[in-house]
């Protein structure tokens, strides 16, 4: 029997009746399905006292999945893919996202397409879009103190209050930089639509090879957002005496120390996007965050032409 994986935001109720829906109907249609909690992709925020020891990123896969799974459907808003995308890609399984939360950024379908979504997952009628994701450790020597994939973001700030830090910033095999700011944010082509875009980051279309690298409120009319290959691993060292906060895709992080620094590399393992059309970037942009509409106040050629 072929097996389907479902990955539900048990704190909505919205997500859970979808969910008794679709595992009834999934079911009868001859599917085993695979029920599981969004929660188990919530890495969590480390206690700043215990000392970290990293279990690894594969931990968040739930024990009834595995890479002969067909693909997961997620049901919940872009918190819950972003916690569905940890719990699949390091096994391979494609996610089809169904939106049960507000933004819906990351959704492939809507709840009021949800009967034509189910009849395309039964018929096999649906292709995958490959994105990647990174790898965000924090390392002490040569100890790794703490990992976890992710989606969108890495960001390294001051915490509790915000005020100037110096980083150190390591990309590949270039000279180091030194960057003043607020914080700094380092994304993935999906992520240049969250965080870094709010910071003043350029948005990247997803099929794009590479890394952003953000300022938050840099304190130089130099420092700008640098884009760049993701072949070139990251080394950010805090130079800066205070304990910093890390946050990873919002959810999850730790304290980082004088002495740690935080490594973020391309992962070998991508998040499967299940598409169940043609995919068009430019209409998310638009729908979603208004990019490219035209403006209501545009004047005509005859107004334009107009005396003052």
């Amino acid at each position: 029997m072929p097996r389907v994986g479902l990955i539900v935001n048990d704190g909505k109720d919205l997500a859970i009746s979808t969910a008794d829906l679709i595992e009834h109907r999934l079911t009868a249609a001859g599917l085993e399905v695979m029920r599981v909690s969004s929660s188990g992709g919530v890495v969590g925020f480390a206690n700043p006292d215990q000392h970290l020891r990293s279990r690894g990123y594969a931990a968040c896969v739930p024990a009834s999945f595995d890479e002969e799974m067909a693909l997961a459907l997620v049901l919940g808003g872009d918190g819950t893919v972003l916690s569905a995308a940890r719990q699949t890609a390091p096994i391979g399984v494609p996610i089809l996202t169904i939106n049960t939360g507000h933004l819906g950024f990351l959704a492939e379908a809507y709840l009021k397409d949800l009967d034509q979504a189910l009849a395309q997952v039964v018929a096999g009628e649906w292709t995958v879009e490959e994105r990647s994701m990174l790898v965000v450790s924090v390392m002490r020597g040569e100890q790794r103190r703490w990992e976890v994939l992710c989606l969108n973001e890495m960001a390294l700030h001051r915490e509790p209050l915000t005020s100037m830090c110096h980083f150190e910033i390591a990309i590949g095999r270039h000279a180091p930089v030194d960057i003043a700011a607020d914080g700094v944010i380092l994304s993935s082509p999906t992520g240049s639509t969250a965080y870094a875009l709010s910071a003043g980051g350029p948005v990247i279309t997803p099929d794009c090879p590479v890394l952003q690298l953000t300022p938050i409120a840099a304190h130089s009319l130099a420092s700008r957002a640098l884009v760049f290959s993701d072949q070139e691993p990251v080394t950010v060292f805090p130079a800066t005496p205070e304990r910093l906060m890390m946050v990873v895709d919002g959810s999850a992080g730790c304290y980082v120390w004088p002495e740690d620094r935080v490594l973020v590399r391309r992962s070998e393992h991508p998040v499967r996007f299940v598409r169940l059309a043609d995919h068009e970037f430019f209409q998310v942009l638009r729908n979603k965050l208004g990019w490219g509409l035209p403006h209501v106040a545009k004047p005509s050629s005859s107004h334009a032409d107009a005396p003052l």
